[in-house]
């Protein structure tokens, strides 16, 4: 499926994002000075990249299809969908830190490390769940009708987010980030 190809494509770039924001912590840890606004870059790409432009097409289309197709698979499903919303938790809870930093509270740069590295630590796993498990029991059972749906509507999304410039924007995004951090 070349939906799939493509949604493991996009895990690979996040998986590149999840360096970047380790870095950054690493940096917070040191106490090195840094801008700390291109941790607002981070959370831009987290949202718009990797939720909303990535999880988009598993949650309203394939996790959906694989509901309806293949009953046995929605409890791992249901699993997929409490780790999105547990890294958007943590995606919430850092924003929430970043603030508070700014707003003078030294002991928050506790809260951006543990959010972040928990947010980290949650998507890897994740992506490798994805990847190994819930991509290729997608691929193996579910019929050809259901595999076709899944294809044009992840095309649908691809070319909208093409006009739109978003894949661009957000690959960019990361390369200036992966630069700014000398993350290789």
């Amino acid at each position: 499926m070349e939906s799939v190809k493509v949604m493991v494509d996009e895990h690979q770039n996040i998986l590149r994002m999840l360096k970047v924001i380790r870095t950054a912590c690493f940096k917070v840890y040191q106490h090195e000075k840094f801008d700390y606004d291109k941790f607002y870059d981070m959370i831009d790409f987290v949202r718009n990249y990797a939720d909303k432009h990535h999880h988009s097409k598993e949650e309203e289309i394939l996790f959906k299809e694989m509901e309806k197709q293949i009953p046995r698979a929605k409890e791992p499903i249901q699993g997929m969908f409490i780790d999105h919303d547990s890294g958007r938790h943590y995606i919430r809870n850092l924003e929430s830190a970043l603030e508070k930093v700014k707003n003078g509270d030294d002991e928050a740069h506790i809260d951006i490390i543990s959010n972040a590295l928990a947010y980290v630590e949650l998507l890897t796993r994740h992506i490798d769940k994805e990847d190994n498990v819930i991509y290729k029991f997608a691929e193996k059972h579910l019929n050809d009708p259901a595999k076709d749906l899944v294809e044009k509507a992840c095309e649908k999304i691809e070319d909208e987010a093409n006009d739109k410039g978003i894949q661009e924007k957000y690959l960019n995004l990361l390369v200036e980030l992966e630069k700014y951090f000398n993350v290789k």
